[in-house]
């Protein structure tokens, strides 16, 4: 967090600023804004662990997707804001359809310096308290035009049959009841 501390005191000549009705320079601006917006998803979020994706150039023909998805086993933990609903089950004429979306909110310059790039779609995102992953989908940034990219918003869909994110062993054994797992 010292990254972001402010060290600059306000300037009082003229020259020194970025303009007339300004007190602090814009980078300082920016390391303040930054620091705000980091401590507020900090009291407001809750904690999160990212798997990051690898891509790789194993990409299937036919489907045009990576065959074997390359996820990092070690989670890295990050503070992030997001609003934790209930599973809902809907029953249509195809079935019980879950449809479960999640945005978590990022503090980009934090969430750079832990992870060392941004969220990229395929990476996978597990709450604390939560027994449920989620796979990125989308990623958009917010931002302010004097100030720059300060948010990071992570489109995400909930993975289903999941155990371990990195290491899925399917066997032929078969269950007690005989299916396979």
């Amino acid at each position: 967090m010292a990254r972001y501390k402010v060290k600059t005191p306000p300037t009082n000549t003229p020259g020194e600023r970025d303009s007339e009705l300004s007190l602090f320079r814009k980078k300082a601006d920016k390391n303040l804004f930054n620091l705000v917006d980091s401590e507020t998803i900090r009291l407001s979020g809750s904690r999160v662990s990212i798997y990051k994706y690898v891509p790789s150039n194993d990409v299937d023909e036919v489907y045009m997707e990576s065959r074997q998805k390359t996820i990092s086993p070690t989670p890295i933990k990050v503070w992030a804001h997001y609003d934790p609903r209930p599973i809902e089950e809907n029953l249509s004429e195809f079935g019980v359809e879950i449809q479960y979306d999640q945005v978590f909110i990022f503090n980009k310059s934090y969430l750079v310096d832990l992870l060392g790039r941004d969220v990229i779609p395929g990476d996978v995102i597990e709450p604390e308290f939560q027994d449920v992953k989620f796979q990125v989908h989308e990623v958009q940034e917010d931002s302010f035009e004097s100030y720059g990219v300060y948010h990071l918003m992570a489109h995400a869909t909930l993975l289903r049959d999941t155990r371990d994110v990195s290491n899925e062993d399917y066997t032929d054994v078969s269950d007690n009841i005989g299916g396979k797992y």
